[in-house]
């Protein structure tokens, strides 16, 4: 460790402790060149998993933005915060979970249609219209029709 006041390498580590939120140490040190004391902090580097985007940017994973798009879709609906915040942080685990450095935004956006789908049908329509870009009011339709046949089938299995 550089000694911040001579700039000379060596040194002794005369304690060490748990920080307080117990994810890193702190070390008081004794430089041997000059004899001054310093203090340290050692934390644990996570592992940061890059979202590529559909025209090749790449920019880091942000719980906040996968929240915030479930929070204007869920406008108005009968869905709580905590059941919001509940899938965010179910798909930010799942996203580091695949241990890779990088995650496609069509990957992060399916979770969330998946997600949305099981909780509230409006919401999932007004979720995926904007993240697969409808055109027009037959998309809307096509997705509709497909909501409706799987309400059905499921009416029918409880049968």
């Amino acid at each position: 460790m550089k000694c911040p006041f001579c700039g000379h390498l060596d040194d002794k580590v005369l304690e060490s402790r748990t920080a307080t939120s117990g994810e890193g140490v702190r070390r008081r040190r004794e430089c041997l060149s000059c004899g001054r004391r310093f203090t340290t902090y050692e934390d644990i580097e996570e592992l940061r998993v890059m979202v590529v985007k559909k025209d090749g940017r790449r920019e880091p994973f942000d719980r906040q933005k996968v929240l915030g798009g479930m929070i204007v879709a869920c406008s108005k609906r009968p869905v709580g915060m905590d059941t919001l915040e509940g899938i965010a942080d179910d798909i930010e685990r799942r996203a580091y979970d695949l241990g890779a450095r990088e995650i496609q935004s069509v990957q992060i956006g399916e979770m969330v249609c998946e997600a949305l789908r099981k909780i509230d049908s409006v919401a999932y329509v007004r979720f995926a219209s904007v993240y697969r870009q409808f055109e027009d009011v037959g998309q809307f339709r096509e997705i509709v029709d497909v909501l409706g046949k799987s309400k059905r089938g499921s009416r029918r299995s409880r049968r």
